[in-house]
């Protein structure tokens, strides 16, 4: 069954519709962005998706933060997984004491076998595996772009490792994807929005369709 995590949530009744509404995981971006949260606000929100019977993972993303502030705001906030979206280095990524995603990033020009042997040699380091995030490469940004690049590259990435793709997926694309490169994870933020909002709507239209796609359980 295809994971889903619904990032760049920035208020609690949006959180506890997509929890509601099936989500795997929730992501609370700590990194700048129009998406930003505030500790207090991650808190909030965490501490509320955390009072349901069946709450999802809730991540918090972070981009070229210290590692040691990153673990203290990771506790502070209840985080499950620490998402890192940057330039972070294994060893960097070897510091941090949450179960870990790390996002990769992929262009017309990417190497596909230099970033599996990237991939390969953060495995090698690392005590516990990460979950890979495979997002598309867009300068000057580190993710929430909506921007798609070519599923196809990421086949045999998806083959090897545990990857949940990214950017340009909305309710009307995300069963293409599955059906043809078959992921671990998928990852929304801006194609479930309406006006800069998350939109309950089209977060259950995303959930349904990739429940649908995946054959998993759709939660009505």
């Amino acid at each position: 069954m295809v994971k889903v995590k619904i990032c760049g949530l920035t208020r609690i009744e949006d959180a506890l519709e997509a929890a509601r509404a099936g989500a795997d995981y929730i992501g609370l971006v700590f990194a700048p962005s129009k998406r930003q949260v505030s500790l207090e606000r991650a808190t909030s929100i965490s501490f509320a998706v955390h009072r349901l019977a069946k709450p999802p993972l809730i991540t918090g993303v972070f981009v070229g933060m210290e590692s040691r502030d990153v673990n203290r705001i990771s506790a502070l906030s209840r985080l499950d997984y620490v998402q890192l979206s940057g330039n972070e280095s294994w060893e960097y990524c070897a510091d941090i004491e949450r179960p870990l995603i790390k996002a990769v990033y992929i262009s017309a020009e990417t190497d596909m076998s230099e970033m599996q042997n990237q991939i390969k040699a953060g495995y090698e380091k690392l005590a516990r595996a990460p979950l890979i995030l495979l997002d598309t490469h867009v300068p000057g940004n580190f993710g929430g772009t909506g921007k798609s690049f070519d599923w196809i590259r990421a086949k045999d990435l998806v083959r090897d490792y545990p990857v949940i793709i990214a950017g340009g997926l909305d309710p009307d694309n995300v069963a293409s994807l599955i059906q043809l490169v078959h992921p671990w994870g998928v990852d929304v933020s801006t194609g479930v929005e309406s006006n800069g909002l998350k939109d309950v709507l089209k977060i259950k239209r995303f959930l349904i369709s990739v429940k649908m796609a995946g054959g998993g359980k759709i939660v009505t």
